[in-house]
C-alpha cells in the first residue's frame, strides 16, 4: 500500500487512454467472422496489451506515477481483458464458469481498492495480479490467433493456459481479499 501521488496527465497516462480507446474497435471487430476482422482484432489486442506493459514501465522508470494513471490503468486492463473474455465466452471459446470467476474476482478487488481509497491509500497491484494480467493477455492473444489459424494444437495449449489463468485469478483474488481484511480489522 502506498500513499497517493499527484494527478497529472503524462505520456504513460496517454498510453493508458489509447488502450481504452482501442477496446472499442476491438470489441466490435471480434464478432465479425471474416479474416481481415480477425487479423485486426488480434492486432488491436496486441497493441493494447503492449501499451499496458510500456505505460507501467515508463511511469515507474521516469517517476511519473499519478493518481489518474493508478486509477485508469487497472480500469483499462479490465476493459480490455474482460470485454475480450466476454466476447470469447459468447463465441464458446472460453468457458462461462471461468469468465464468471474472473468477473467475481475483479469486483472483489475493486471493492477492496475502493475501501483503501477512502483511507487515501492506493493499493498497488500484487506480483500475482500482474502475472495474472500478463498470462491473460498472452492467452487471449493466442485464442485470437487461433481464430485465424484454427489449430487443434493451439486449442489445447489455450485450454492449458486458461487453467493457469484460473489459478492465478484465484490466488491473486485471495491476496487482495487478505489485504482488505487486514485493513478492515486495523
Amino acid at each position: 500500500m502506498t500513499k497517493k501521488k499527484t494527478n497529472i496527465i503524462n505520456f504513460p497516462t496517454i498510453l493508458t487512454l489509447i488502450r481504452v480507446i482501442l477496446v472499442i474497435p476491438l470489441f466490435v471487430l471480434i464478432f465479425f467472422d471474416n479474416l481481415p476482422a480477425k487479423i485486426l482484432t488480434l492486432i488491436f489486442f496486441i497493441v493494447a496489451s503492449v501499451t499496458d506493459f510500456v505505460d507501467g514501465y515508463l511511469a515507474r522508470k521516469n517517476k511519473q506515477v499519478t493518481d489518474l494513471g493508478a486509477f485508469l490503468d487497472p480500469l483499462a486492463d479490465k476493459m480490455l481483458v474482460n470485454l475480450t473474455f466476454l466476447a470469447l465466452t459468447y463465441q464458446n471459446l472460453v468457458p462461462i464458469w471461468l469468465f464468471a470467476i474472473i468477473i467475481v474476482r475483479d469486483f472483489m478487488v475493486d471493492g477492496v481498492r475502493m475501501m483503501e481509497a477512502k483511507k487515501d491509500i492506493t493499493l498497488a497491484a500484487s506480483k500475482t495480479g500482474k502475472a495474472k494480467t500478463m498470462v491473460q493477455m498472452i492467452t487471449l492473444s493466442l485464442i485470437l490467433l487461433n481464430k485465424i489459424i484454427g489449430s487443434e494444437i493451439f486449442a489445447n495449449i489455450n485450454f492449458a493456459l486458461l487453467i493457469i489463468v484460473l489459478v492465478l485469478t484465484v490466488i491473486s483474488g485471495l491476496e487482495y481479499l487478505f489485504k482488505g481484511w487486514k485493513s478492515i480489522i486495523k
